[in-house]
């Protein structure tokens, strides 16, 4: 197991490097291409004060995560700028939801964000969810990332490691409400996405 995998992570928090091989990668991006391309890429904005988040997203499911100034965050089952249902999720991010989940029931919703080599998300907890026991599968695609990782309280130390293409990130268990975020891309660490960036995919179950 390389060295980067051997961090003791809080309770419930799994780390999976290399995960996913560099052709199931690339096919993974091609589908997530054409996601895109039904489903086009949003910028999220904050709720209350409208401020733009500095990554794009769009969502597969028959839910996505959405968020915007006038009604905040949440779940829902059309695209918030085209008004059309989601794309369904492909059969490779369930087969990956199968193999690391641990859990009976399908993910309904899997967030797709773009990183530009600028962008960053800050510590946050994935709690717009009904059901608690589901845990939320991140995968990692394109250039590396420092992904941050605490408690379950803000004020909790955190710990940080390099994420890489190819790599999973399970949030669960005791940790599936700790704050994690995001605080900066490394450019140019992978060849996957022509143009360089970060695509993240969590999936997650909404409704118990």
């Amino acid at each position: 197991m390389p060295e980067r995998a051997k961090r003791t992570l809080p309770e419930g928090l799994r780390y999976l490097p290399d995960l996913i091989d560099r052709k199931d990668q690339e096919e993974l991006v091609a589908t997530i291409r054409a996601i895109v391309a039904e489903a086009p890429l949003f910028v999220p904005a904050m709720p209350g004060t409208g401020k733009e988040m500095s990554v794009r997203m769009t969502n597969c499911g028959s839910l996505g995560w959405v968020t915007d100034r006038e009604r905040g965050y949440r779940y829902q089952s059309t695209h918030p700028v085209t008004g059309k249902p989601w794309p369904a999720i492909p059969e490779t991010l369930l087969g990956i939801w199968e193999k690391v989940s641990g859990y009976d029931k399908p993910p309904e919703a899997c967030l797709v964000n773009f990183y530009d080599d600028g962008a960053r998300m800050g510590l946050h907890q994935d709690r717009d969810e009904k059901d608690f026991d589901a845990p939320v599968v991140s995968i990692s695609l394109g250039n590396s990332c420092l992904f941050r990782v605490g408690g379950t309280d803000r004020k909790d130390p955190t710990m940080s490691l390099k994420l890489s293409s190819g790599d999973v990130f399970v949030i669960g268990g005791q940790g599936r409400l700790c704050f994690h975020g995001v605080d900066r891309i490394y450019p140019a660490t992978s060849t996957l996405l022509k143009n360089g960036g970060r695509i993240n995919l969590t999936l997650r179950r909404v409704n118990p």
